[in-house]
């Protein structure tokens, strides 16, 4: 591993991401710029940053994953983002959580299940549009770069029976977009800053109920 890249990494340890991880994270980033070529995963611009911008962008949510969490849904997970990224760490730290990755695009569904595949982690693919599924459980649920907030929450109401936990990446306006949707919605809601982008922000929502 490049010394410049490790040092990029570093980030992570106030994460609690042990040094360990940061290979196995960089071989995952690699990967994703090779297939990036190939199909549309990431913005090709963002490929010069993409340790920042998708690889611990993705990774800071960690801490506040609960711990004994047994199954974490990322919604849309597309280039893995998340997804692969929580697993591959979770997957270092010993934990048995599992995950499912819901992707309705098959080529990008293939790219996933040779990243599981290859890190071998506690994970499934599943090839399905999530709007469409029903009775869904999960104790963690999270989302980068999917829908507007507005749509996931119908989509948590509508589509899962129980969840413990909803997580997700909002942009600059993202609390313009919370106080919009506590028109419609009552829900317990933290809000933490973006590592990456200090315009950005992450919520993590609970006690989801429709006015």
């Amino acid at each position: 591993m490049i010394e410049s890249n490790f040092k990029k990494y570093s980030q992570l340890e106030t994460l609690n991401v042990s040094r360990e991880t940061f290979p196995a994270l960089e071989e995952f980033r690699t990967l994703l710029i090779n297939e990036n070529k190939k199909i549309n995963l990431i913005g090709k611009s963002t490929e010069k940053d993409s340790i920042k911008r998708h690889i611990i962008d993705s990774a800071q949510i960690i801490d506040i994953i609960d711990k004994n969490s047994n199954l974490c849904i990322d919604l849309g997970s597309g280039s893995g983002l998340p997804g692969v990224v929580l697993a591959i760490i979770f997957k270092k730290k010993g934990s048995k959580i599992k995950f499912y990755l819901y992707e309705k695009s098959l080529k990008k569904s293939n790219f996933l299940r040779r990243m599981v595949k290859h890190f071998e982690l506690n994970a499934e693919v599943r090839h399905k549009n999530i709007f469409e599924e029903k009775d869904l459980e999960a104790d963690t649920v999270v989302a980068r770069a999917f829908k507007p907030l507005k749509i996931i929450l119908e989509l948590i109401d509508k589509n899962f029976i129980h969840f413990n936990n909803l997580i997700l990446f909002l942009g600059k306006s993202g609390g313009k977009i919370i106080k919009e949707c506590q028109k419609s919605w009552n829900f317990n809601y933290k809000v933490l800053k973006s590592l990456t982008d200090e315009n950005s922000i992450i919520i993590k929502i609970n006690n989801l109920k429709k006015k």
